[in-house]
């Protein structure tokens, strides 16, 4: 029974391995079905039904619609990485990395999470699934399952179906699928250990795997076990000269030259070299006092030396911030699982799966950086209702800590600006610790007279997120450990007596070690945590021939789904209260019950037919009902249609309508603290600028009052990027349409040669986003609609006392229309050397059209912004050529990236500027610039990286054997251009700085 129902077969392999119907045993290809069929003359036996992505339904041939991808284990082996996503990503080019280790490291809740997404579309529509099964996602932010929480021994493949799989597999498949397959036919024990490491040094990895499988009772059960051991030790800023260097560029549009900052301010860069380059911070760990334009001195600490020269020479004597940055976050994966498959009868099997995982990692970062206008938002901790903003405020001109140096230099309005980083508090870590369980297990068995088989099954999932923040600063305790006063005895103490009664601790700033251990103990928070996330559900359907066409049998499957999925997240008091640094994380809980109908038909309507070998369609539809107020009852459902011209021309064909409801968190969290960098559309405001926005920026009663006073005011944007996110109870759901057309070649005149070519076409409506900090600051003030309070965009928008903006708050809305279009192509060709050997090549190629975002204006207008080619390749493509003969296996793979540019927006923004100079030109002003620069960092040409690897097995024994591999990845270190808006100045999809990546690793098994 388990062999009938579940064993891998040679037709899954053929099915992996494209349109040959001669794949090799223990090849280890990515491949795309090419979905054709045997000519007659090669069935010479009747081919066993298996079940593959896209489809519940069994399949006798290659009759696949829907374009899937796989990969297998020799070929996730044979990179030599021991994350799966970043395997995956490398090989996969309809794939990208949405977290990871090299992109969160300035993240609160995901650092250490390992997540992909299809087609850029996000991780909340790309449905991760094992074996064909949902389970419970590893993050609150969304449906994220994190690959590394899978143990690597137990993958036996992955599958990956494009384009909408919603009517099959349910909500959050609007992109596709990725299946993780486990392996269910492994015999004997095996261990492997491996080791590598960049060999400029940093990205050193160790990963331990134990694996064992075996049947019992007479081969009528079979249990698999697997325990895998990951670390990635990280890359820290002093591991790459290339983080070492400054850099703070921009556009001068007066000059209309590429400027860099420099020790004497912005110079063009033709100008300069890369030595005068500089961008500091004023956070030094012994402070900078009276920065501000109206001190015409201003001090600073040398250590415990105080200086008086720090006007203008902050590029001189500040502190490069960016050294306390992570390349790559460190991290510790243990996970382990089981599974089980056991004959109850010869009709009925009886199945179980365990996973269990730990993984932990560990964000080393900057001490706080605060200054006297820094704003954190305090709430009501019993009803989370907000109570407004603090700051730590200006330090008073009679504290007594105050040298007499900066008294005598008469300050401003009586304030002491200030700016320091609370090295005494220590540096900030994030410390997060997770744990997740996975578990289903069920009955499987077959009915009326074993034509139909039968499947039923309970699930239970729960996540469980420990994360430690430590060494944040309590915001209203500095406030009151400044307003300090001295006693007739030299004491000095808090001038609050509530405060001191609490043990408020008088801070002095003075000085780099000025704050003493007690100080720093009073204004010390250690934000914590935790989260649970639960999964319960139980899928039941029936699958077999409902009766017979000239064509032969329809298929058929017929089933319901039940799911609840529950999210808590709970916080320390200081978190609840607000008031500190670290990011407001709001305490809430929410749940969810999805209860769900599904049927599936496979129809063949020609047979053997004149321009016909065969034509068959696909039927999918899915009815889901959802506890959720403005979502309620929703259908997917999918039409294909698979046209096998004649032997070796295949054409495909589908249209599927998929659904998603908003997550948990996108309907019902409150305000979390989020930060995102932006320019502010105010800025260069004067009172006759006239840039976009600019006459509605001067009735900001903030900007004006400064005007007002100073008619030579120019604003300077310091924004503090803070940006936090709300959920939305109004929200409903995401419709998608998607359309797939491909063909498939396997000519005859070529032996084992296969192409496939596929197109989709994605287009998400009242797809559930936010809209950029940007374009909420374009609705605000450059809009039809008008500027106050009546505009919701700027009632988001908050501004402190300086003019500078102190929150962007980014809500969920139901936008208009998200798209992507593009297309795969997909080539296979395998020659056999006779003697010599065996040869295999393998192309995977991917080119997108348009990735956009369109969202309509409430003053009527659509606002598109385009992603194609903006920060990313539209040309992705995955090559590999494998040799083989005997025991020994070399494989090359070549990753390609197409140009790109960084930045749609200051393309745009260049492109206002030299309009503008051809104005001026046009005009025979003086200002005008005859030959402008282009714009610098903008355009980056492709990119291309080779790996080697071999593997070489020695047979020790008749039941034991050796397997030696090593490789070494980006064989010519192609780390890529310098690229000012990555960590590190590098480009994270060019691998974030890791370079050449050698490895070396052993497995013996029996």
């Amino acid at each position: 029974m388990r062999n009938l129902l579940t064993k891998p077969c040679a037709i899954a392999l053929a099915v992996a391995s494209g349109f040959s119907q001669h794949a090799f045993a223990d090849e280890a290809e990515i491949a795309r079905t090419a979905n054709t069929t045997p000519t007659a003359n090669e069935q010479t036996e009747e081919p066993e039904k298996i079940v593959v992505t896209g489809s519940r339904i069994k399949r006798d041939s290659f009759s696949i619609s829907t374009p899937l991808v796989t990969m297998d284990r020799d070929a996730i082996s044979d990179t030599g990485l021991s994350n799966l996503s970043d395997i995956l990503v490398d090989n996969m080019p309809a794939l990208s990395e949405s977290i990871g280790n090299t992109t969160s490291q300035s993240s609160v809740s995901t650092t250490g999470l390992s997540t992909v997404e299809l087609r850029n579309l996000g991780p909340n529509r790309t449905l991760t699934l094992i074996d064909g099964r949902r389970v419970v996602s590893n993050s609150y932010s969304g449906n994220y399952v994190s690959l590394n929480t899978i143990p690597s021994g137990m993958v036996d493949r992955v599958e990956i179906i494009s384009g909408g799989a919603s009517a099959t597999y349910g909500a959050d498949a609007v992109a596709g699928v990725v299946n993780i397959i486990t392996q269910s036919k492994k015999e004997g024990f095996d261990f492997k250990a491996k080791t590598g490491e960049s060999t400029e040094g940093g990205s050193k990895e160790f990963s331990l795997d134990l694996n064992y499988g075996t049947s019992f009772d007479d081969g009528r059960g079979y249990a698999y076990f697997s325990s895998n051991w990951d670390r990635d030790f990280g890359m820290t800023f002093y591991d790459r000269k290339r983080a070492q260097i400054e850099d703070s560029y921009d556009y001068d549009k007066d000059r209309m030259c590429n400027v860099m900052q420099t020790a004497d301010g912005d110079q063009c860069m033709r100008d300069i070299t890369q030595a005068d380059w500089v961008s500091k911070s004023d956070g030094l760990p012994g402070g900078v006092f009276l920065e501000n334009g109206k001190n015409d001195t201003q001090f600073w600490y040398d250590g415990q030396t105080l200086r008086d020269d720090w006007k203008g020479n902050e590029e001189i004597y500040g502190i490069n911030s960016n050294q306390y940055v992570m390349l790559d976050v460190p991290s510790d994966n243990f996970s382990t699982a089981v599974k089980i498959d056991y004959d109850l009868t010869d009709n009925v099997m009886f199945y179980a799966q365990v996973q269990y995982s730990d993984s932990d990692s560990f964000n080393h970062k900057s001490p706080e950086d605060e200054y006297e206008g820094a704003t954190a938002p305090q709430f009501d901790p019993a009803t989370g209702e907000p109570l407004g903003l603090v700051k730590p405020g200006y330090i008073p001109i009679d504290n007594p800590y105050v040298p007499q140096e900066i008294l005598d230099a008469n300050p401003y309005k009586d304030r002491i600006y200030w700016d320091r980083r609370f090295h005494e508090v220590g540096n900030i870590t994030t410390d997060n610790s997770r744990k997740t369980i996975r578990s289903w297990a069920g009955l499987q068995g077959t009915l009326f007279n074993d034509e139909w088989d039968w499947d039923f099954s309970v699930s239970y999932g729960r996540f469980k997120q420990h994360q430690v923040r430590s060494n944040e600063l309590n915001t209203v305790r500095l406030n009151q450990a400044l307003q300090a006063e001295e006693l007739a005895d030299g004491t000095i103490q808090c001038t609050d007596e509530a405060a001191r009664a609490e043990g408020c601790v008088a801070i002095n700033l003075f000085g780099e070690g000025s704050i003493t251990e007690e100080m720093a103990a009073w204004i010390r928070s250690n934000p914590i945590i935790d989260t649970e996330i639960k999964q319960y559900g139980a899928v039941g359907y029936i699958t077999g021939d409902l009766f017979e066409l000239p064509a032969g049998p329809v298929a058929a499957v017929f089933g319901g789904e039940y799911r609840k999925d529950s999210q808590d997240l709970k916080t320390s008091d200081d978190i609840k209260a607000g008031g500190i640094t670290f990011n407001y994380v709001p305490t809430f809980y929410g749940e969810v019950d999805v209860y769900e109908a599904f049927a599936e038909l496979a129809l063949p309507l020609l047979r053997d037919a004149t321009f016909a070998k065969s034509l068959d369609t696909d039927l999918s539809l899915r009815v889901a009902n959802y506890s959720m107020n403005n979502v309620g009852t929703v259908a997917s459902y999918k039409l294909g249609v698979m046209w096998e011209i004649t032997n070796g021309y295949a054409f495909r064909a589908n249209y599927a309508r998929a659904q998603r409801a908003p997550t948990i968190t996108e309907l019902l969290s409150p305000p979390r603290g989020d930060y995102d960098s932006y320019d502010d559309i105010c800025d260069g405001l004067t009172a006759t600028s006239t840039d976009a926005g600019h006459d509605n920026c001067r009735k900001e009663p903030t900007l004006a009052a400064l005007i007002a006073e100073d008619p030579n005011f120019e604003f300077d944007d310091d924004n503090n990027r803070y940006s936090p996110g709300v959920g939305n109870k109004e929200l409903k759901e995401e419709t998608a349409d998607t359309y797939t057309f491909g063909v498939s070649i396997a000519p005859q005149f070529i032996p084992d040669f296969n192409l496939a070519i596929d197109f989709y076409d994605i287009s998400v409506s009242d797809a559930i986003s936010e809209l950029s900090n940007d374009n909420i600051q374009r609705e605000c003030y450059d809009s039809g609609t008008q500027w106050g309070e009546n505009n919701s965009f700027c009632n988001d928008i908050t501004r402190n006392d300086e003019g500078n903006i102190i929150e962007i708050v980014q809500r969920k809305y139901n936008l208009d229309e998200l798209t992507a279009r593009g297309y795969d192509v997909s080539a296979q060709y395998e020659y056999d050397l006779q003697s010599l050997g065996q040869l295999a090549f393998k192309l995977d190629y991917n080119h997108v059209i348009e990735n956009s975002q369109t969202y309509q204006s409430p003053d009527g207008g659509k606002v598109t912004t385009h992603y194609a080619g903006y920060g990313e390749s539209k040309d992705k493509a995955s090559m590999s050529l494998t040799w083989r003969k005997d025991e020994l296996r070399i494989r090359w793979r070549t990753k390609y990236l197409g140009s790109f540019k960084a930045s749609q927006s200051r393309e745009e923004e260049y492109l206002g500027y030299l309009a503008d100079n051809d104005e001026r030109c046009a005009e025979g002003s003086d200002e005008c610039v005859t030959n402008p620069e282009k714009l610098a960092f903008q355009d980056y040409g492709s990119y291309l990286r080779h790996d080697l690897s071999v593997s070489y097995k020695l047979e020790l024994s008749n039941k034991s054997d050796l397997r030696l591999f090593g490789g070494v990845n980006n064989l010519f270190d192609n780390k890529g251009d310098f690229y000012p808006s990555g960590r590190g100045n590098y480009y994270s999809k060019y691998g974030g700085g890791k370079g050449r990546y050698a490895y070396i690793g052993v497995s013996y098994s029996f």
